[in-house]
């Protein structure tokens, strides 16, 4: 009989439809958890399956279910499942459309349920370009955090330039610099994006280099003729091509505002 209960109440979890908050939850995990680490071991998913009732199988096929919907995924041809909804398409659509306020949103949604990972010691430690009141700074706050878990998770934890694997020393570096980005799909949006060093990202927000529309490394000519001692810094990175993410492939409108307004040639 305790049997025969538990295999209903599986079946349960596995029946009842998904709500746009759950796929919300889901579709927010999707985007920082890394390329192949989508598992039924993944303590993440695990963690969101509890809080939602549902079993981790089936958390884990609504996250392969996303790819259908992300371009960096469908560009060359690849399909996710087939058994997508159209909630699903909705949400990835909507995220797509304003990254900012949906990821405000679904941390609030976390926080209700208990599962929200940025605490008050994570937002302090982010550090935003404008004095904002304290609402805004909260919002821009965790969508900085978001960003940068993206990003980690898009570039498998490299420097996108050079490889470098040290996580402490990785900077989520804004194409269109984060001043100047509007508050719906722009600052919080991976696709705006490159994981960097430290080095190269200030080299980057500087302008001192920038990347082309073919995503091969430009580095500016009074960088080069600076000082020999740059050479190995930056002239050997010239004409290289980044390594390209899993996911959220940068958005050339983006890399086309860095060559205009922030490159200097």
């Amino acid at each position: 009989m305790k049997l025969m209960f538990l295999e209903k109440k599986e079946l349960h979890k596995k029946l009842k439809n998904w709500t746009r908050e759950e796929t919300m939850l889901a579709f927010e995990l999707y985007c920082i958890i890394p390329k192949g680490k989508d598992t039924i071991h993944n303590e993440e998913i695990i963690t969101l399956a509890k809080i939602i009732n549902r079993t981790v199988n089936s958390v884990k096929l609504k996250l392969q279910n996303f790819k259908s919907y992300d371009p960096s995924y469908t560009k060359e041809g690849k399909v996710g499942l087939n058994h997508g909804s159209k909630l699903d398409e909705e949400v990835c659509n909507a995220f797509f459309q304003n990254w900012d306020d949906l990821i405000f949103e679904t941390n609030n949604i976390k926080e209700r349920l208990g599962i929200a990972k940025l605490d008050n010691k994570e937002q302090n430690n982010i550090e935003i370009p404008l004095a904002k009141e304290k609402n805004v700074l909260r919002k821009e706050r965790i969508g900085q955090y978001f960003f940068r878990q993206a990003l980690l998770a898009a570039y498998n934890n490299k420097c996108c330039f050079t490889g470098l694997s040290i996580t402490e020393l990785l900077r989520a570096s804004h194409i269109k610099p984060w001043a100047v980005s509007n508050n719906f799909n722009e600052k919080t949006n991976p696709r705006n994006g490159l994981l960097l060093n430290a080095l190269h990202d200030v080299a980057f927000d500087k302008g001192f280099i920038t990347i082309s529309l073919d995503y091969k490394i430009i580095v500016s000519k009074r960088l080069i003729l600076a000082s020999k001692n740059n050479k190995k810094y930056f002239d050997l990175l010239h004409g290289k091509k980044i390594s390209l993410p899993n996911r959220f492939i940068p958005d050339l409108q983006f890399i086309e505002y860095h060559n205009k307004f922030i490159f200097k040639d």
